[in-house]
């Protein structure tokens, strides 16, 4: 990828989402600076969160350039910023968005200088910066060097990020006694790997710079107690943690000072325009609130009190996880439930809506979710669908399939009992790693790369290239000598496992034709037939 276009910024946001919330809990328990517990992770996620629900929510027009898609992003971290992280990270977004405000597309060299103003913005949004903790990570991805392309400036930026975590614990005295890297660094990198996966084209859990996934020392954790909040950052002297937005502000160094006063762990940081978020530990809520009243209009007031706040909540969610396909012919359906896949049956000629996908993705009451789109003109919604999904909280990664039988290998390798990343590897290995075949009927004359067909011209394919066209009549003989002949040329670059999808209109004697070639011509190979019912093709192949 050259360039980030407002489609993949979306992509990004719901990687950042997707990766942080499988993240959130490893975070959550390094948070040691300046004490042992903490909600970093959960912070982040929920700070993501609310941009990726803000771009989704968000008018067309406001986001149909790469621009306009990360100016949504930030304001809506911003007025979603939980704790100093997600304060941080809100200000992030909105130094990349003043960089590339009005732009199309971004570059290479336009995404080092957003990183570089981002974090800018983000030291000066704490008021007492401290080395070692994410603004250190964040100012070595800033200060990466490199070729200008796209993919180079992420990945040094990342490779920055990841070098400058690991010297974290050399930086504050409290990482190092507890053996481990500080919570928000990590968190930036999730971030910037999720960066690196998008433009590779990858889901992020199949991310090169996959280091966060690796198990982390763990903190030393006090006691579990359903009564304690989790504090991110800050003195354990203050009991509240209190947080507004702010508008119509003036004088807003003076809020800053007025709340130093009061606490730690301030922070004042606007929009660009008129938007300001506000954050505080003090024992003084009533004051801090004032502080704001003062030099503006608070609202959305949040106020928690450590001691009260309970530290986790039940889970949604009934099972584990769950695989979700969509494919056309009600036979091919048949087959993907009976392998236990949830299925959206679509028509022969429907183009079903991102919303009919979600609903079977939300509705499979799964944590994790692979989806399965047996239709290259499928990818495109299952993408917005999983986006969608990722947005509300879930757990959900496509796996890339052109082809059924590419669907039907992904489901062939997956087992339950491994962890949800090796599966979703294993599963879109095996999918990439099946060659896909098909045989049609021309519905008109075309003109194709070796030579032109005619109306009712046997048409074969391999792996989307037209290698076979076979004149009619008889048309059961045409496509018998093409099926034949696709199963030849697929297998001449090896293989041993060719299945079958007969279609809607396959003639009888093609299945027991194409045993019989195989049975003589590649008695090596093996054949499995199924009934497919699709209308599109008369056979679709897959050789594994």
């Amino acid at each position: 990828m050259q360039a980030l276009d407002a489609g993949e910024v979306r992509r990004w946001a719901a990687a950042c989402v997707q990766s942080m919330d499988a993240h959130r809990a490893a975070i959550d328990r390094i948070n040691v600076y300046p004490v042992a517990d903490g909600d970093t992770g959960s912070n982040l996620l929920n700070t993501l969160r609310a941009a990726l629900e803000a771009l989704l929510r968000a008018p067309v027009m406001e986001r149909s350039d790469a621009g306009g898609a990360f100016a949504v992003l930030a304001r809506g971290a911003l007025a979603g910023a939980r704790g100093n992280s997600g304060v941080i990270i809100s200000q992030l977004l909105r130094g990349i968005a003043e960089t590339v405000r009005d732009q199309r597309e971004v570059g290479g060299p336009e995404l080092r200088a957003a990183l570089k103003r981002g974090a800018e913005l983000a030291t000066a949004a704490v008021s007492k910066p401290v080395p070692g903790t994410m603004l250190s990570v964040l100012d070595a991805a800033a200060s990466a060097t490199g070729p200008d392309g796209l993919h180079e400036v992420a990945a040094a930026a990342a490779i920055a990020a990841a070098e400058a975590l690991d010297r974290t614990p050399d930086q504050l005295a409290v990482l190092a006694e507890a053996g481990v890297v500080d919570a928000g660094g990590r968190g930036v990198v999730v971030v910037l790997d999720a960066l690196v996966a998008v433009i590779g084209g990858k889901p992020p859990e199949l991310a090169a710079a996959a280091r966060v996934t690796a198990d982390a020392p763990i903190a030393p954790r006090r006691a579990e107690n359903p009564l304690v909040a989790a504090r991110e950052a800050g003195s354990e002297l203050y009991a509240y943690e209190v947080m507004y937005l702010l508008e119509n502000a003036t004088e807003v160094d003076r809020l800053r000072d007025a709340l130093d006063d009061l606490g730690d762990c301030v922070s004042v940081v606007g929009d660009g325009a008129d938007l300001w978020t506000v954050h505080v530990h003090c024992n003084d809520v009533g004051a801090a609130i004032e502080a704001g009243v003062d030099v503006g209009r608070p609202r959305k007031i949040r106020v928690a009190r450590f001691a009260d706040a309970v530290s986790g909540e039940a889970s949604r969610y009934t099972k584990d996880r769950a695989v979700v396909a969509a494919v056309r012919g009600d036979d091919l359906a048949e087959l993907f439930l009976s392998e236990g896949v949830a299925v959206l049956r679509v028509g022969d000629a429907d183009v079903p809506t991102p919303y009919e996908l979600l609903q079977v993705i939300t509705g499979t009451g799964a944590g994790h979710v692979t989806v399965l789109p047996g239709d290259a003109g499928l990818m495109e919604i299952a993408d917005e669908a999983a986006i969608r999904a990722v947005a509300a909280g879930q757990d959900v990664v496509v796996v890339p399939c052109a082809s059924p039988v590419q669907a039907l290998a992904a489901i062939a390798v997956h087992d339950p009992r491994r962890r949800s990343g090796d599966d979703v590897v294993a599963m879109a290995e095996a999918a990439a790693a099946t060659r896909r075949g098909a045989v049609v009927v021309a519905a008109e004359a075309a003109i194709t790369w070796i030579g032109s067909c005619a109306a009712n011209d046997v048409v074969g394919f391999a792996d989307g290239e037209v290698v076979l066209i076979e004149p009619g009549p008889p048309l059961s003989d045409a496509l018998i000598k093409v099926a034949c002949g696709v199963v030849e040329r697929m297998l001449a670059v090896g293989g041993e496992l060719v299945t079958a999808l007969l279609g809607r209109d396959a003639p009888e004697g093609l299945a027991e034709a194409l045993t019989e070639y195989l049975r003589t011509a590649r008695p090596e190979a093996e054949l499995v037939v199924y009934r497919g019912g699709q209308s599109e093709s008369v056979l679709t192949l897959g050789l594994e």
